[in-house]
Parts: C-alpha cells; structure tokens; sequence
C-alpha cells in the first residue's frame, strides 16, 4: 500500500504542487517565525549580559511626583555612602533623558522617542566602559557633547563642529568632543544618544547632585551578594538595588517575553493560513480519490481492507506533508534573514549574531506539515475506503450524491444560529465580557458558514447566472452550470477565500469606523490651528509657551498642562489652561456659569464630575496643591465632558506657585488668517529653529489619532496576505481537477462547435463566480463582526457611528473577481489546448 501512495504521488505530481505550495507557505511563515525570533532573543540577550558583564551591583531610583520635587533620585552623599563600602571598587552614577540633534536639514535625526541624552562617567583611567571613542574623547566640561558614530555620520559632524542640540528646553550650542560606538538600546532602535559631563546632564535631566541609576563595580575577590546586602540599607525609600545577574537574568526575561508577544502575532498569521490551507488540501485529495474511483473499488475487490485503503491515501498525504515541511523550514530560514535585513533597512539595528537554528523550529515544521496535511487528508482517506467494490463497473466520475450534505447543513445551520446569538448578545453586553461572547460566536458561526457553503452555492449562484447568460451567452450558461455541479469543491474552493475576506472586512469596517470616530472627534474638539508638543512624547518646558505668546502672528495660546489636585478631598485630574483663550482653541461648552471666572481664580468643573460630587456654580471647594499649601477654590462653571480636557480646568498661573515643574503635554495655538507656511515658519523661529518640537496642523492632528489604526491595518492586511495567496492556489488547484475530470465533456463541446476562445471565457467565469461567491460571504460575515465588535468599544468613543468603507468592500470584491482571472489562466489554457478526439474517448 505504500508503495501504491508513491505511486500516485509520482503519478500526480502537478495536481499536488498547489497543495504542496499551500503547506510550505503556511510552514515557512512558522519556522521562520520561530528562527528569528530566536535569533532575536539570543543577540539581544547576549548584548544585555554583556552590559552588565563588571557589574555586581545595579541601583534604580523610582521616586513618584511628590518625592521627585524634593529628592528626585539618588544623591551625591549616598552615592558617597555607597563608594566607602568596603569591596566596592567604584560606584558610578548615570543621568539621562531626551536630547536630540538635526540633520543638515534641520529636522530631528531620530523619531523622537529613541533620541536620548546621558552622561559620560569616566573612571580613573578617564575612560567609560559603555562607550567605545572612534574619534576624540567624551565631554569633560559644560559646553562639550560626544555623538554616536550613526548619529554623527547622518548629520555630517565632524569632531571640533558646533552642534545644535534640542532638550525639553531652548536649544543649545556644544562643542563635539568626541564619537564613539555603544550597544544602548536607543541608538539599536535607529535613534540617537548625546553624551555630556555629569553635572550638564543633572541640570539638565534631573537636579544638580542627583542622578538616577548606579552602578557597582567589585574589587577582586568581593562576593556580589554581600556587597548587595551592604548597599540596600544606605539606599532611600525609592530605589532598589539588584546584583548585576539578576538584573541581566531579568532582561533576559523580559526580551524573551517582548520576542513572544512579537511572534504570537505572526503564528497567528500563519495558524490562519494554514486553517485555509486545510480547504485545499482536503479539497485536492477528495478530487484525486474521486478521480481514482476504479483504482481503489479494484483494490478493495482484490483484499484490499478499508483500513489500509484509508492508510495509503494518509501515507500519500505524509509524503506530501514531509516534502512541504522540508521546503517550508528551507524557506523560513530565508524569511528569517530577510526579516533581519528588513529589520536593518528601516534603521532598527540588531546586535551582531549568528543565525540560530534551534531545535524547535525543525520539529515544529515537521509537525505541521505532517499534521495539518494528514488531517486534511483523512476524511478524503475514510470516504475512499467506503467505495465498495461494485464501483469498479461504474463510471469513473461518479455524479456526487445530496443526501450526505443532508446532516453536515443541519450541523452547519446550528452551529451558525448559535454562533450569530452569541455574536448579537457580545454586542449587547459590549465590555470585555461581550468581546469573549463575540470572539467564541464567531468562531461557531465560521464554522458554521463553512459547512452551510455548499447549500448557500446552489441559489446565490442561480441569482446570478441569468447575468452570465444575458452578457456571456453559452460560456456564462456553462460556467454557472460547472460552479454548481460539486457543491462540495465549490464550497471548499469558496471557503478558504471566505474566511481571508471575512477577517480583513472585519478589520476594515472596525479600522475605518473607530477611525471617523476619532477623526470626527479630533475636528469637533480642535479649534486651534497648530498643536505644539515635543517629538518624544515629553513635557514641554514653560519657554516654549512665553516664546509663543509673544509670536508674531499669534492670536491665542492656551496650555494644556497636566495637574493632580486634592480637590474636596479627592485627587483629581486638573488642566491648566489660559483663561479667554481656552475656548478660541478647544470645544468648551459651558452649560452654567461662565469661563471668564477662570481668570478670576475660580474653577471650571465637567458636568458629570460636578453631579457626582454634588457642586453647583458657587459651591466653594477645599484644595490641596501638590506643595501640600491648602486653600479654597471657587465653582465659576460647569462645562459639558470634553476628551481633550481633564474634569477641571484653573487659569495656569493659580498652580504655577505651588510646582517645581510643569507638566505640559501639548500647547495649542490660534494665528490670525489660520494655518499657513509662513505662519509655522514664524512660529519655527520663535523657538529657535528647535528640532524636537513638532507644529502639528490639522491634518496633522488627525493623522496623529487615525495614523496608527491605518498603520495597524496594512500590517493586517500584509500578514493576511498569505491565506489569501493560498485561497487564490485552491482556486487554481479546484479549476485543474475540475478541467481534467470534464475531459470528455470539453471535447464534446469542442466537437459540436464551442470554439477556444469560448472555452477558456468557460473556465474563467467559472474561477470568477466561485471566487466572487466566496468574497461576497466573506464580506458578509465580516462586516457583521466588524460591527458587533464596534458596538463594544463605542462607549469610549464619542460620536461612534458605524462606516461600511464601500471603496474597500468594492476593492475587495474588484481583487477577488481579478482573482478568478488569474487563477483560471492556466487551466483556461490547458482546457483549450484539449484535443477533442482524444478528449472524447478519454475516461
């Protein structure tokens, strides 16, 4: 018998390439998920272990916002402390926060987030073992900067030159001392790192005499552990300390967690491709046993047993299986150094490292490949083994019967009633408990639209066909006839396109309508005509907004400082704006009172946070600043809720007295005649040409919310790309058999008058119905995901309503028809090439 499975595997080697295609895909995008992320974890590993190769202690301060206003990290006298313990060799202090340089175009090298500043902490020998200087040395003065080796090549600078450097606050001018090579994580992310003397980056970053991390260095023959135990009792309530092990054992951890989280995206990609590839696989064994109907009637004629009918076609199915994951782990090597490369191209630089071929990737390909084809295959085996011996007199092609559809309809409606109860009750509850409802019904109702596909094929594609006729004559009157005459491989063929659309409709309908949401929210709340805010995602320091008021061209500016308050004697979120400005910039409706009161020292309160602690306009409230001064606070209004602003708003300059620093996240701005060039430029100006401030226009502003979404679907959509690839080679395969099993039949045709052209127009409207009725359940389905899955998050998002993206929906169905085309190119083809005497007498 397994002779007779190598056999037809030899003997069927173009019909099984497609299925062959369909596993390796799905395998490769698993191996080599598998083998970079390792590859991943191992090089990122190592570099944290090394970082921490001569460290024995490591100290962290965690100080919260009252404890940094009064001792914002580690001092100088503890770190002191920490330098007399005995077996300590030196105890090194470390300073750092966000600096960025420009480019020769003045723009910020970097992406804001990766651009960091430190300081450079020289020993004894005035070297700093994190840095490793290619040119010059590390700044040992105020006024002198060092640059990292990729930063300094991006802006052209050159050891001597002035560089320009742009903090939280005003831009400064430094003198490049030095450049150097360093494994820190911002300049691995494709940023950038400014290095200065210590006392520059506590001014600058922290507090003179403080600084946030330690690190210890042992003398020889010091145990780690003791020194640990000596060290914590001289540390303050907000630092903790670690043995350089542990901390680098931590990190290892961490990265290991960052690489599973990394790959749990892409397996998932693949676990759905491979869930369509299953269509295929079974759809192609079940055409190749029907094909074989004589051949296994005979065998069972001859002893054959059931058992070892069904065991060839899996002995088949495992030969298949094995070379698809031999091909599939060679190409997920590839994926995965093309991944490392593509990693590089866009700047997120990976430490040095060989490939890493594990274990778990091998197995995991052989698995799969085994697994999913031999499963696929297994019911094509059972039924093949049912064939009784009698059929060997009959046909070869025999007409498939209704009856067994019978009980796999009735499964299917269930499962899609229960599944849609589920998904319609998900949208209901909404909440994460409604998302569980929605996730678990809409796998019932997959399943259940799957198994119901062969039904559904019969009169959706009856609807149609009177079109096929009316525009295509015979060809559209054959092709809906041949659509419909196996519902199970037109229902199989149908599916794997049905269950990519019904994912990426879902996504899009989602994507699309939480976006509007947000952008509609963005232009109804935001008057002003720029936001300003720094690229890091950090505070703005306070010169940015007196640089700004005094603008030329300006008509409004109002912060939008971040305040905690005791109010009443509950801490609340407070915002600090500019009093008759605020409501040229933002959406502020009051609904009693008046917002002049702000520049009168009072309080404007939101309405539902007014009606949950019962204050009305006038109510006096008790107030406790974050200097833990004490004082009241008077009702001047009520305002509906706004996302912009926090539940109360106070004129800035009532909160300025009472903090060591102000949080500003954002500043919005009002110019006379609105948004133009000149105006930002004007605006650019007054800042100093700073390259680490962004002025964001309205588009801007909108892109800002609705970008990532739009980020987030491409991605989406690439990874899902793969399933659709497999669905477009199930069409490919199904059109194949089905070309080959209608032999007789294209040369009758072919006989009686249909010329070539005709039958390749057959073969294509064919592929287009099948791939068309596939994509419009596809749509279906998930456009009603989609919107049960919005009506869960909509209380979050105001003004939610849901969009139906008709251009996607009309795209989709646009690809899906191209599809067709495409797919029945070749077995077009091959039907026309058919002689038709042979043909006739073929069986």
């Amino acid at each position: 018998m397994f002779r007779t499975a190598l056999r037809n595997v030899l003997a069927h080697k173009a019909r099984l390439l497609m299925t062959v295609l369909a596993v390796m895909l799905g395998v490769a995008f698993v191996s080599g998920t598998l083998v970079f992320t390792d590859t991943l974890n191992r090089a990122f590993t190592k570099q944290a272990a090394k970082s921490y190769d001569d460290v024995a202690v490591a100290i962290t301060s965690y100080p919260d916002r009252e404890q940094a206003q009064r001792e914002p990290g580690i001092s100088r006298a503890t770190l002191d402390k920490i330098a007399a313990v005995p077996g300590v060799a030196s105890a090194v202090g470390r300073v750092e926060g966000f600096a960025g340089v420009p480019d020769p175009d003045g723009k910020l090298i970097g992406v804001g987030w990766s651009n960091k500043g430190a300081n450079f902490a020289p020993g004894k020998d005035g070297e700093d073992s994190r840095y490793d200087f290619v040119k010059g040395g590390g700044p040992v003065a105020a006024g002198q900067i060092a640059l990292d080796r990729e930063t300094a090549a991006k802006g052209r600078y050159e050891v001597g030159d002035t560089v320009r450097v742009a903090t939280n606050g005003p831009v400064a001018e430094y003198r490049l001392q030095g450049v150097f090579t360093t494994d820190d994580g911002a300049v691995s992310a494709g940023g950038s790192l400014v290095l200065f003397d210590t006392q520059t980056a506590q001014r600058l970053f922290l507090k003179p005499g403080f600084v946030q991390d330690v690190t210890v260095t042992a003398a020889p023959g010091a145990d780690d552990a003791k020194l640990l135990a000596a060290i914590e009792p001289l540390l303050p309530e907000h630092a903790e300390a670690q043995t350089g092990a542990a901390l680098s054992a931590e990190q290892a951890k961490e990265i290991e967690e960052g690489m599973s989280a990394f790959s749990q995206v892409f397996l998932g990609a693949a676990a759905i491709a491979l869930f369509v590839g299953v269509f295929l696989i079974a759809n192609t064994f079940t055409m190749l046993v029907a094909q074989r109907t004589k051949e296994v009637a005979l065998m069972r004629a001859v002893g054959a047993s059931r058992k070892q009918i069904t065991r060839s076609v899996l002995a088949e199915a495992a030969i298949v299986g094995l070379v698809a994951a031999v091909a599939g782990y060679l190409l997920g090597i590839g994926l995965a150094v093309g991944l490392r490369s593509g990693m590089a191209s866009f700047g997120l630089k990976i430490p040095d490292g060989p490939l890493v071929l594990g274990l778990t990737p091998v197995l995991s390909a052989l698995g799969v490949g085994l697994v999913i084809t031999m499963l696929a295959a297994w019911l094509p085996g059972r039924r093949a083994a049912k064939i009784p011996p009698v059929a060997a007199m009959n046909s070869v092609h025999a007409a498939p019967t209704q009856k067994s559809l019978v009980v796999r309809n009735s499964i299917g409606g269930a499962l899609a009633l229960i599944g849609s109860a589920l998904i319609v009750g998900g949208a209901v509850k909404a909440g994460d408990l409604g998302r569980l409802l929605i996730s678990g019904g809409a796998f019932l109702t997959l399943i259940g639209m799957i198994m119901l596909i062969p039904l559904l094929s019969r009169p959706l594609i009856a609807a149609v066909r009177p079109l096929l006729v009316g525009v295509f004559g015979i060809a559209g009157k054959l092709a809906g006839q041949n659509a419909v005459r196996n519902p199970r491989r037109t229902g199989a063929t149908a599916s794997a396109l049905a269950i990519g659309l019904t994912l990426v409709t879902g996504l899009s309908v989602l994507g699309v309508t939480v976006g509007r949401s947000l952008d509609q929210a963005t232009t109804d709340q935001i008057k002003a005509d720029y936001m300003v805010r720094m690229a890091s995602g950090g505070p703005l320091d306070p010169s940015v907004l007196t640089a700004l008021e005094k603008a030329p061209g300006v008509t409004a500016v109002s912060p939008q400082q971040a305040s905690d308050l005791e109010l009443g004697g509950k801490h609340t979120a407070v915002s600090a704006v500019t009093p008759g400005a605020i409501e040229k910039l933002l959406k502020v409706e009051p609904t009693a009172g008046s917002l002049d009161s702000l520049g009168r020292g009072q309080i404007a309160v939101a309405a539902e946070t007014a009606e949950s602690r019962g204050w009305k306009v006038g109510s006096t409230v008790p107030v406790t600043y974050n200097d833990d001064k004490k004082g009241t606070l008077t009702v001047g209004a009520i305002y509906k809720d706004s996302d912009f602003l926090s539940p109360v708003l106070i004129d800035h300059k009532a909160v300025a007295p009472h903090e060591s620093e102000r949080f500003i996240p954002a500043i919005f701005v009002a110019v006379d005649g609105g948004a133009s060039g000149a105006h930002e430029k004007a605006l650019i100006d007054a800042l100093g040409k700073n390259p680490a401030i962004d002025f964001m226009d309205e588009k801007d502003i909108r892109d800002s919310f609705g970008g990532p979404i739009n980020m987030l679907l491409n991605i989406m959509y690439g990874l899902l790309a793969m399933a659709l690839i497999i669905a477009v080679l199930g069409v490919v395969n199904t059109l194949a058999m089905s070309v080959f099993e209608r032999q007789q039949e294209i040369g009758m045709l072919r006989a009686i008058g249909l010329d070539r052209r005709r039958v390749k127009r057959t073969v294509r409207l064919e592929a287009v119905v099948i791939s068309l009725y596939g994509a419009v359940v596809g749509i279906v389905l998930g456009a009603f995901l989609g919107w049960a899955i919005g009506e869960t998050v909509k209380s979050s998002l105001p003004g939610y309503s849901l969009v139906l993206p008709w251009d996607r929906i009309g795209l989709f169905l646009l690809l899906a028809g191209l599809v067709g085309v495409l797919a029945a190119m070749w077995p077009a083809r091959s039907a026309a090439k058919l002689n038709m005497l042979n043909a006739i007498k073929a069986e």
